[in-house]
This record gives C-alpha cells, sequence and structure tokens, in this order.
C-alpha cells in the first residue's frame, strides 16, 4: 500500500495537468495553433539538464561533493548549514525536484547517524526552502522560470532575480543559526571520488546544456551533441529521465494555450493580472503550483519581472505550491514512518514567513527594475 501511495503522488502531477489539458480541448478543438503552444528549446534545456543530472548521479558525484562539505564541519549546526546550502547552490545546478532528491537522504544519514534526528523535520523543511529559492537565480534552477518565453538576456535574468536570491540567502542562514553548535563526531562514511574522465566529460554536457539555455547556438545542436554523447558513456541516464516532468510541461503548454484562446477565460486573467502580477502570481501558486501558474498567466501580462519573481518566491507557502515541497513531504514520511503534524506545522511557519518576507522586498525592488 505504501508502494502504491508513493508511485500515485509520482504520476500525480502529470495526470492532473493531462486531465487539465484535455478538458480545455473541449473548449479549443484541435487546430494548427496547437503547435505554437509548445516552445521546444524549453523542452530540450530541461531534457538535457536532467538526463546530465542523471549521469552525473549515476557516479555519485554529488552524493561526493555533498559529504566532502559536510565533513569540513564539525557541529551539528555547522553540518545542518551544509547540508542546506549544498541543496541551495545544488538547486541552481541540478533543478530544485532534483536537488532534493539527490540531498535529502544525505540529510537524514548525516542526522541519523550522529543521533540527531529531532532536527529532521526542520533540515527537512529548510532543505526544501533551500531548494525552492536558490534555484530562482539560474533559468535552469527552477522548471518555472520564464527564460525561454520572454527572451531574457543572461545579465538581465540576473539582475531580476539577484535581490531576492540575495535575501533568500540570509533568511536561510539566520535560521541555520537557531541549531546549536553541539560537537558531532564523523557522521557518515566517506564516499568515493567519481571517475575522473566521466566528471569532466558530464561537466562538457552540463556546459552544453548551459549554452542551449543561453542561445549560443541551435537548440538542436546542442539536443543531439547531449543524447549521441549519453549514448555512448551512460544510456541508462537516458532512461533515468523525469519523463513525468517532461509531460507535466507539455500537457501545461497545451493548458496555457488553450486558456489564452479562450475569450472569457482570456479577459477575466488579464483584468487580474493587470492589477498586480507579483501578487496575483504568489497567490495563483499556492492552489495552482508555480509551474502551472507561470505557464498559464505568462499568457496575460507583459510584466515579465514581476510574474518572474512572482513564480519563484511563489514557490513557498502551501505544499502543492511546488511540486518540489510534495517530493519533500513524501521523503519525510518515508524517513520518519509517517507522523507529519510537526513538519507540517513547522513547514507552514518557515514558508509563510519566507514568502511575506520577500512578497514585500519583491513589491519595493520592482519599480527600481
Amino acid at each position: 500500500m505504501a508502494k502504491f501511495k508513493k508511485t500515485l503522488a509520482a504520476f500525480a502531477m502529470p495526470v492532473v495537468a493531462m486531465i487539465a489539458a484535455a478538458v480545455t480541448c473541449f473548449f479549443v478543438p484541435f487546430d494548427k495553433q496547437y503547435l505554437d503552444y509548445f516552445d521546444f528549446r524549453t523542452l530540450a534545456c530541461l531534457f538535457c539538464t536532467l538526463a546530465v543530472v542523471c549521469a552525473f548521479k549515476n557516479i555519485r558525484f554529488f552524493r561526493w561533493l555533498a559529504d566532502v562539505i559536510v565533513r569540513r564541519f564539525k557541529t551539528v549546526r555547522g553540518a545542518v548549514i551544509a547540508l542546506v546550502f549544498v541543496t541551495y547552490f545544488g538547486s541552481m545546478i541540478m533543478a530544485n525536484d532534483m536537488a532534493l532528491i539527490t540531498f535529502l537522504p544525505l540529510g537524514f544519514l548525516v542526522l541519523e547517524s550522529c543521533a540527531q534526528r529531532k532536527y529532521l523535520a526542520f533540515v527537512f523543511v529548510m532543505q526544501n526552502v533551500a531548494a525552492n529559492l536558490g534555484g530562482m537565480l539560474t533559468p535552469f534552477g527552477n522548471p518555472q522560470n520564464l527564460y525561454s518565453f520572454y527572451s531574457y538576456s543572461a545579465g538581465e535574468f540576473f539582475r531580476v532575480m539577484a535581490v531576492p536570491f540575495a535575501v533568500a540567502f540570509i533568511l536561510i542562514l539566520a535560521s541555520c543559526l537557531f541549531v546549536k553548535p553541539l560537537k558531532i563526531e564523523a557522521v557518515s562514511t566517506q564516499v568515493p571520488p567519481p571517475p575522473l574522465f566521466k566528471t569532466v566529460a558530464y561537466s562538457v554536457l552540463f556546459a552544453v546544456s548551459v549554452l542551449i539555455v543561453f542561445r549560443v547556438f541551435p537548440y538542436w545542436w546542442g539536443l543531439a551533441a547531449v543524447v549521441a554523447a549519453l549514448l555512448l558513456l551512460d544510456p541508462a541516464s537516458l532512461v533515468k529521465v523525469d519523463y513525468k516532468l517532461l509531460v507535466t510541461f507539455a500537457a501545461f503548454f497545451v493548458f496555457a494555450g488553450n486558456m489564452a484562446r479562450i475569450e472569457a477565460v482570456r479577459e477575466f486573467l488579464s483584468s487580474l493580472v493587470a492589477a498586480s502580477p507579483l501578487l496575483v502570481g504568489v497567490a495563483s501558486c499556492q492552489v495552482l503550483s508555480n509551474v502551472p501558474a507561470s505557464m498559464l498567466l505568462s499568457r496575460f501580462t507583459a510584466d515579465k519581472n514581476a510574474l518572474l519573481i512572482a513564480v519563484n518566491i511563489g514557490g513557498l507557502g502551501t505544499p502543492v505550491a511546488s511540486l518540489a515541497s510534495l517530493i519533500t513531504l513524501g521523503e519525510y514520511r518515508s524517513a520518519n514512518g509517517g507522523g507529519t503534524r510537526r513538519y507540517l506545522g513547522l513547514f507552514s511557519a518557515i514558508n509563510f514567513s519566507f514568502l511575506a518576507i520577500l512578497t514585500a522586498v519583491s513589491l519595493l525592488i520592482l519599480p527600481l527594475l
């Protein structure tokens, strides 16, 4: 039964996305415009990044890197800070959900081995917050980033997200400082380093994925290069790609495209978003989740800066505001054997506090961008 529930939760988002897309198809019959819904560059970038991250995971690169970082700290506070910030910066490269899948188990291992499981709920909540907020600095860090849709330049994208990213860093660090600096011993069995050749090769492939995002060359060239290289080096990584996320994106492209063509919906959402793209964006994430909210609302506003910030900080709040939050909740249930009341209470307190502060800061800086 537990395995069935976990499988059901894993497929919930793509199933909901496909149902939502299918419902809108009753109102907008199939035609040639459906092809215009899909942002193939975004899908190609997402696929390449996910595939390369899977290859890195297969050689235990991220586990080794996290282990090296964590071993440098000799107190509970230091270990917690290391776990949270390796997730924070890891999400900039791996995307938030992949960072959590990689580093949440390490968080559990560290706390278990040094008899500090009482911090499990706090560490998981903070890793979740770190993954959602760390990924907002890079176009490929959070799946909902609108880099491709709005054609941001690299400098413009970083300029818009720099202040929210910096404020998030301060909030996360300040929260971790509440953990007591108790002495601990070595926290885990040392992870052997990954093979050098594959580490270098996958780093090059990841650079290619990044160059696709920044439009250095046509995306299909990079897609072909990544697929060909991984077929030679690690075919299994192509099998392990999170195709559910790709299906979810494709379905939400259809959903958002059709919603934009329904006149009553278009007029309502256009007037609603016009009032405050930031506040409406944040509120929409709490119900729709940030990925579908970004795809839908981007069709109804030209205020790209407000919406970009909204769908990134909007991943905080309710557990459904971000797929990453649902992943963390599932991992906590598994690690803790159930008993989520304390976790959800702490999750809500931290998430909504951070969200309120980041929303207020964003409202102040938007006129300056």
